[in-house]
Formats: C-alpha cells, sequence, structure tokens
C-alpha cells in the first residue's frame, strides 16, 4: 500500500504543488492512516491545510477509499525558513 500511495503523491499530487514550489511526501502509512510531510514552499505556507485537505486528502482518498482512515500532515511548519515567501 505504501508503494501505490507514493506513486499516487508522485504523479498526481506532486507536480500540483511544484508548480508553487512545494512538495509532499509520504512518511508512513500504519492501521490505515497516512502521515505525509510538506517541504519546499509547503512547509509554513499559509495555504498548507487548504493543500491537505483539498487537494491531498481529496486525491488520496478518491484513489483509495476505504484504505485509508485519517491523514495527517507532520510537518514541523513552524520551523526553518519559509522559502514561500522569501
Amino acid at each position: 500500500m505504501r508503494r501505490q500511495i507514493k506513486k499516487v503523491i508522485e504523479s498526481d499530487i506532486n507536480p500540483m504543488v511544484a508548480s508553487h514550489g512545494g512538495r509532499i511526501d509520504l512518511v508512513d502509512y500504519v492501521d490505515k492512516n497516512v502521515f505525509i510531510e510538506m517541504s519546499g514552499g509547503c512547509q509554513g505556507c499559509s495555504a498548507s491545510t487548504a493543500t491537505l485537505k483539498q487537494g491531498v486528502e481529496r486525491i488520496l482518498r478518491e484513489a483509495f477509499g476505504d484504505d485509508i482512515n485519517e491523514i495527517y500532515d507532520v510537518t514541523d511548519h513552524d520551523s526553518g525558513s519559509n522559502p514561500y515567501y522569501d
């Protein structure tokens, strides 16, 4: 399942967020829960919650349905520089 989720992230999600300088990576898939990390322009971006709910979550739920319970963003949005707004 991890490989399938990674494939969808790479083919369907990352091209969308790359246009804003961002990237999404799968951290883990445990008990039907998906853990992702945002980087680049997505880290610290004020629209990261919208990206998660309206983009990442929507696409993964369409692709995997009941194989996913929750999708968690484990990004530390408070650390590091904010490259999107530099």
